[in-house]
């Protein structure tokens, strides 16, 4: 008599009942269950918690199945199926998306063209960092720890070595943001905040990936190869380890030069966009023709749209 939620082992039931009959099987219950009155008791929504085994019996006659019940190593093998096949049908409705998207338009291929050399010509090394680089001597970053004035402990010969290769680092990042015209063309005040919002996210994708799987390494600033250990002692503290974790997912990605640049580019723009009032104007169009295609949605349409991008990985 009580209200019906759904079709539970084959027949229409209550929360109740449902959770009475999957207990009763799961714990084996049911051959303990007597009766007071000979199995004569009426089932109903006020007496079925007084007789155990007639409310048993009740649930068989209806048609309820003891063979649907799952046990506990069969319910979670189950979980773990829905899962899978939900995770399977969201990558096949990506990569379904992703195949039906449109080809660039020339004004996008331009933009991916601009934004991949201006990445090219201040990624230092280059495609050749792993010949250049110079692997960080195992004993930096092992020394007794230094307490610093603001309370954090640093290794102090790691420390000086990364920040022999910081401002150069900085430097590549604001000549990369120069080379694109939609940030060249905003006011120095908003460029100043884009750079100090996002300067630090991309001096650590540009680190992370060059991480090499191998020697468990990135290598900063093209040059300086460093170990996780390394890179926490040497003042980066718990963001070394959100760095290297970030290399290890992409190095199964293998980027491309054009999809590190559009990354970048998307840190860069979106970085402020919702602190600088002139770059509120731009990304809502008010730039007209080509510039209101600059925004930063528009640059991860690039990168969606970058050939390479469109891979099932």
């Amino acid at each position: 008599g009580d209200k019906a939620t759904g079709y539970h082992y084959r027949c229409i039931t209550c929360e109740g009942c449902k959770g009475f009959f999957r207990r009763t099987i799961q714990k084996n219950l049911h051959p303990t269950y007597s009766c007071k009155y000979d199995g004569c008791c009426v089932i109903d929504k006020i007496t079925r918690n007084q007789c155990q085994l007639c409310r048993f019996k009740k649930c068989i006659s209806v048609g309820m199945a003891m063979d649907l019940v799952l046990d506990d190593s069969k319910r979670v093998a189950k979980r773990k199926l829905i899962e899978e096949n939900r995770e399977r049908r969201r990558k096949e409705e990506m990569i379904k998306s992703l195949q039906h998207r449109p080809n660039p338009s020339a004004e996008e291929w331009e933009l991916i063209h601009v934004v991949t050399e201006a990445h090219r010509s201040t990624n230092a090394q280059g495609s050749h960092w792993k010949q250049k680089r110079k692997f960080l001597p195992e004993d930096i970053g092992q020394s007794p720890m230094a307490s610093m004035p603001d309370g954090d402990k640093v290794d102090l010969e790691a420390f000086s070595e990364f920040t022999k290769i910081i401002t150069p680092a900085i430097t590549r990042v604001v000549d990369f943001a120069k080379k694109l015209p939609m940030f060249s063309e905003l006011p120095c005040e908003d460029q100043i905040i884009l750079l100090k919002g996002c300067c630090m996210e991309i001096m650590s994708l540009r680190a992370a990936v060059r991480y090499d799987p191998e020697s468990e390494t990135l290598t900063l600033s093209g040059e300086m190869a460093v170990k996780r250990e390394q890179l926490k002692n040497g003042g980066l503290g718990v963001v070394s380890d959100a760095i290297f974790d970030l290399g290890k997912s992409l190095s199964a990605f293998n980027l491309d030069d054009t999809e590190v640049a559009l990354l970048q580019a998307v840190l860069l723009m979106s970085s402020g966009s919702g602190s600088t009032g002139c770059a509120r104007g731009c990304w809502g169009g008010e730039w007209g023709g080509h510039r209101s295609a600059q925004s930063p949605q528009h640059l991860q349409g690039a990168l969606g749209e970058h050939p390479y991008a469109q891979s099932p990985q």
